[in-house]
């Protein structure tokens, strides 16, 4: 057997050898290994995962076989017996070893980064709900990539969605990713938290624009020593999920550098799930206003959801009924 190289020692098969002979034994001794730990999970309850291992197999196969040597532009060759692509082949235009990509195929239990997942999802051609099955079965956290089968006109979502905000209007409504990235608000919205001076790395975040104003001692929210402790667990129990992710650990690095209040909290570790909210927000405008919010999560939009504010009190209905005309 040749032996075959891999793209890093994160996602490398373990046992991958340099020789001939080396590489039948290690890969019998990986087996070995496998089995043993299947037998391992099972006396320890872990069903679901040995569960897991032979659908990602089925999963890879199947997809494999739908993507024809035309569609990535190779020629069909000779003696073809899948009705798909090789293995091989998948490897290749991945850039990943062909050890690696077998052993993922087959369910075995090596580590696979997010990056080679993408790479083997752009080969396979994978849409954003079969990548997200992916990444599930691969156990490895899932982030929809900026701008992924969503309508770029729309602010980042559907137009199913946008006329949802519109429509809550006069009521300010806005859509979050659990990484507080704004991806879609309302003209009520947009007036209420003066969206257009947001900050971000990238994409205008709430929790980065928070914090800055709140060493600035220029926070909107009335009380801001009891909400953002509880937007940072809020944020902390979605991080969980993203552990590793370049993105979601350069955010908190860049953050917590950024803010030395952040950096506080995150340290103590809390975690808090979205729920109904009452809070006081101070507005330049119409001054103090009292709001309950509600939060909904999204079908077709993972790990999203629609944040909505009505007025906690007749005062405050009062003032948002002025909102539309400053």
């Amino acid at each position: 057997m040749t032996a075959m190289t891999t793209t890093g020692a994160a996602d490398t098969a373990p046992g991958t050898a340099t020789g001939g002979s080396g590489t039948h034994r290690d890969e019998r001794d990986g087996a070995e290994r496998l089995r043993g730990e299947e037998r391992g999970d099972a006396g320890r309850g872990g069903g679901r995962g040995c569960r897991r291992r032979p659908e990602l197999a089925a999963f890879l196969r199947s997809r494999r076989a739908r993507v024809t040597p035309a569609d990535v532009g190779m020629p069909p060759g000779l003696r073809r017996r899948t009705p798909g692509l090789r293995r091989e082949e998948v490897a290749q235009l991945s850039g990943v070893g062909v050890t690696w990509y077998t052993w993922l195929e087959q369910g075995r239990p090596i580590n696979a980064s997010p990056q080679v997942l993408n790479a083997v999802a752009r080969t396979l051609r994978l849409d954003a709900s079969e990548r997200e099955h992916l990444y599930h079965l691969a156990k490895v956290p899932y982030e929809q990539r900026p701008g992924a089968d969503v309508d770029e006109d729309s602010g980042g979502v559907g137009p199913e969605i946008r006329s949802i905000l519109d429509a809550l209007d006069p009521r300010p409504a806005v859509v979050y990713n659990s990484r507080y990235d704004v991806l879609a608000t309302n003209r009520s919205y947009d007036r209420l938290f003066r969206t257009d001076l947001f900050q971000g790395p990238g994409r205008k975040n709430a929790l980065w624009t928070l914090f800055a104003a709140a060493d600035k001692d220029d926070c909107p929210m009335r009380h801001p020593e009891v909400e953002l402790p509880l937007m940072v667990a809020q944020f902390r129990a979605a991080y969980g999920r993203h552990v590793g992710d370049p993105v979601w650990e350069s955010f908190v690095r860049e953050l917590s550098r950024s803010s030395e209040y952040f950096a506080e909290l995150w340290r103590s570790g809390n975690v808090v799930h979205p729920g109904p909210r009452v809070k006081v927000f101070r507005h330049p405008g119409v001054g103090e206003m009292r709001w309950s919010s509600v939060s909904m999560e999204i079908n077709g939009l993972p790990e999203c959801r629609m944040v909505v504010y009505s007025p906690g009190d007749e005062e405050s209905a009062r003032r948002l009924d002025t909102l539309p005309r400053l």
